[in-house]
């Protein structure tokens, strides 16, 4: 992410037979700076679009089809380092979240090392997702574009439809490979290179570069011949791991399958699982929201100092977004596609729900700066958060309370807007509806958190630390 190695994301990916409903769901948390707000939009589908890109961030560039696809986005408030976009459903059925950053251990950089002006981040979703009809397309795609422009980066992508999800990863300049995961499993990544063994005679599960295992064998990379462990051959697999990343992965694994003991610091945590029961929503929101919550390494839990502070937290201050990109089966993306958006820290926030169908989001969506304003949907949800913060033993239970009445509130909502707009034929009229759908939703969520940022500020007002009591005997 932005200029900071140890400010990213963790994500999550889970196949339609894992989920209660039969949802594909991918997610992630997009982390880099503890104030940099996100903005939430929609692009229309455009057959005069601009037929390239240049990257105000390191000057890629690259030729684009002259019909764009409409898609949702989150970019950044300022595109002095990039657009950003990270993540989103299109018209086609496809959802798409872009990155998850890994690293690239220097003896493969010394045979394909990164390409400065190649294809980073900040531009995979703007190049890639408005032009392709289903992940294993997506993968193709962007596979493509690697393997001619070069990357600047190492990076894990997500792709899923109605009947796919598939996670990418790249390695050095211009390697990359590709895992289905399995209808029944799911999978939790956090800024390591996690797809373990290849089949090279499975196109169905693998993707990958033509010559990857010819250019693992050229310059001999491979420290088990007797296998192709991808993470093992392209990944550093280093001290860092045991405190920065693996624990995330055993925190995800811990929520989904609590009956599998095992350690926080393991380098052997497997890449795909299958959970103890079907997957829900909620679960998700669990895991991307978690900072180890019923176990001693909560930084605001009971345990030591020592153990309380030994891991990285999934959910953290760094977290400019978390989305959850939910397609649900049997229904048009319009209605069936899912935008799941919250602002700030997952944890102290809430997932407002967008219909991939609607034309446009709340003018709130577009508002936000590096100073906050009151007119941004980003300071809204992170004003509520610093405030908790200042005093988060007397402020959580407040914070949580309205987290709940406000979720409940929300699902009533799309439950509703959901059942009206599976009735309508009419594309204008129901265009309409889900943009109404999204205005609605989400100003149950921002009237709730101005509500309740209102209440805490007055009652800051009694805890500041020169507060006098005095002796009620005199």
């Amino acid at each position: 992410m932005i200029d900071n190695k140890y400010s990213a994301c963790t994500s999550f990916l889970a196949g339609k037979a894992a989920t209660a409903d039969g949802s594909t769901i991918i997610a992630r948390n997009e982390d880099a700076k503890s104030a940099w707000p996100k903005h939430f939009t929609v692009h229309p589908h455009d057959e005069a679009a601009n037929t390239e890109f240049k990257s105000s961030d390191n000057q890629f560039t690259m030729p684009l089809p002259p019909v764009r696809g409409k898609y949702t986005a989150t970019p950044e408030w300022t595109t002095e380092f990039g657009l950003f976009e990270e993540d989103g459903i299109n018209e086609y059925g496809v959802a798409m979240s872009a990155t998850e950053s890994a690293y690239t251990n220097n003896r493969v950089l010394g045979y394909d090392p990164l390409v400065e002006n190649g294809i980073g981040e900040e531009a995979m979703v703007t190049v890639t997702l408005p032009y392709i009809k289903s992940a294993r397309e997506g993968v193709k795609y962007l596979g493509a574009i690697i393997e001619k422009y070069g990357t600047n980066e190492t990076n894990g992508i997500l792709f899923s439809d109605a009947n796919e999800v598939w996670y990418m990863e790249t390695a050095g300049g211009h390697q990359w490979v590709a895992q289905r995961i399995p209808d029944d499993s799911y999978a939790v990544v956090s800024n390591q290179l996690s797809i373990q063994e290849v089949d090279f005679e499975d196109p169905e599960n693998f993707m990958f570069k033509a010559d990857l295992k010819q250019f693992v064998a050229m310059h001999h990379l491979n420290p088990n011949p007797t296998s192709f462990n991808f993470r093992n051959i392209f990944g550093l697999n280093d001290l860092s791991d045991e405190y920065y990343n693996t624990p995330r992965v055993w925190e995800g694994q811990r929520i989904l399958n609590p009956e599998i003991t095992q350690s926080p610091v393991s380098h052997d945590l497997p890449f795909i699982r299958k959970a103890s029961r079907l997957i829900q929503i909620e679960d998700v929101q669990q895991i991307l929201s978690s900072h180890y919550e019923g176990t001693p390494y909560n930084p605001v839990g009971t345990g030591s100092e020592a153990e309380k502070h030994r891991f990285r937290p999934i959910s953290l201050p760094a977290t400019q977004e978390s989305h959850i990109l939910q397609i649900k089966p049997n229904q048009p993306i319009e209605v069936g596609g899912i935008h799941w958006l919250a602002m700030g820290v997952a944890a102290q926030s809430v997932y407002v729900p967008f219909f991939a169908g609607m034309s446009e989001t709340p003018e709130m969506y577009h508002h936000g700066a590096k100073v906050y304003t009151a007119d941004s949907a980003y300071w809204v949800f992170k004003l509520a958060s610093v405030l908790t913060d200042a005093h988060y033993k007397e402020f959580v239970k407040e914070l949580n309370t309205t987290r709940s009445k406000v979720n409940v509130q929300m699902r009533n909502q799309l439950h509703d807007f959901e059942q009206r707009a599976l009735e309508l034929s009419d594309t204008t009229a129901l265009e309409e509806l889900l943009n109404q759908a999204g205005n609605e939703i989400s100003a149950t969520a921002i009237q709730a958190f101005q509500a309740l940022s209102a209440n805490l500020i007055t009652k800051s007002t009694d805890l500041s630390p020169l507060y006098y009591q005095h002796n009620e005997e005199l």
